[in-house]
């Protein structure tokens, strides 16, 4: 009589194959809630322009294109590390400020960096050079800033090598900041950038940047340099400004005039927002994915509060809001 195969062992086939596409099912589903969850970094201060520390999620209402939404998720971020890219334009438009450039560094590094706190360094004209990865050496980062200006060439290019016959690009260099450095960091990100906000060699637009930053959660400070021409500006500058403006406003950082206020101050009122902020998210009630600008509000039930948050995300189906 033929004997037939124990039974079990058909079985246990049978629930290795269910597993297996059960946890196929639980993996795209993860994956779906993931693409649809908003993240969202914001600042409060109240009617003196301080800092205000304790809110809850009942303090708040948020909304996505006046439309209401359920917050998912609220905590405050004080005194979380920080996850910093120091972006400095040294094309030939900042020349009169290299040695400001450095000194002010020098500041943020000595006066406000934490042992906790992590940063890289980018400079970048035509070309994109990584002078450090993060690091939370203040030696490390200054000695590597001081062998850049000897001999940019040395240093490795961020981003892929493009052929730019002019000597500027700004845009290029928020979004290779955020898409290779910061794509695989989390916690309280921020890009301080330090610049006129003129471009004439990106391979990525204005809005391309602004929308790469915003979906990845990450505000950019403006800290701007300008050149003048006997004490005026010029048309160039002028659009430079407006540049530094809208990126910093639309991202949730802050657009700054570097000749107007001293580096220990605004560094200071930098790292001090950073590390007093709050952290939410939300799973939008418009679940559509078709590459529409949705427009974020955070009303304040205290009338006598201000909020500053991004301005919204473009809700595509490849974002990582």
């Amino acid at each position: 009589m033929e004997s037939k195969p124990p039974m079990r062992m058909h079985v246990g086939r049978n629930i290795v194959v269910f597993a297996a596409l059960a946890a196929g099912l639980q993996a795209q589903t993860t994956i779906k809630v993931d693409v649809n969850l908003v993240n969202l970094a914001f600042v409060a201060r109240d009617a003196q322009g301080q800092l205000v520390g304790n809110l809850t999620r009942d303090d708040i209402e948020l909304y996505e294109d006046a439309v209401l939404q359920k917050v998912h998720t609220f905590a405050k971020s004080t005194d979380l590390p920080l996850n910093l890219g120091l972006v400095v334009d040294v094309s030939g438009s900042q020349d009169p400020f290299g040695k400001k450039h450095k000194k002010d560094l020098e500041v943020f590094l000595k006066e406000i960096l934490r042992p906790q706190d992590r940063v890289f360094l980018l400079c970048f004209g035509n070309h994109l050079r990584l002078v450090n990865d993060f690091t939370n050496s203040p030696e490390q980062l200054l000695e590597n800033y001081t062998l850049f200006e000897a001999n940019k060439g040395r240093f490795p290019e961020l981003g892929p090598r493009e052929d730019r016959d002019l000597g500027t690009a700004f845009y290029d260099s928020i979004y290779y900041s955020v898409t290779e450095k910061f794509a695989q960091v989390s916690g309280r990100k921020a890009i301080l950038m330090f610049s006129d906000g003129e471009d004439n060699s990106s391979s990525h637009n204005m809005m391309t940047a602004i929308e790469t930053a915003q979906a990845a959660n990450i505000a950019v400070y403006a800290i701007r340099y300008t050149e003048t021409k006997h004490g005026r500006l010029t048309a160039r500058n002028k659009y430079g400004i407006s540049v530094m403006d809208r990126i910093a406003k639309e991202t949730g950082g802050v657009h700054i005039d570097a000749e107007q206020t001293p580096a220990d101050t605004y560094f200071r009122q930098i790292a001090e927002e950073l590390r007093t902020s709050y952290e939410l998210s939300y799973y939008p009630t418009n679940k559509a994915k078709d590459g529409s600008f949705r427009k974020i509000s955070i009303a304040p039930k205290g009338e006598s509060i201000t909020i500053r948050s991004k301005t919204g995300y473009f809700a595509r189906s490849n974002a990582n809001k």
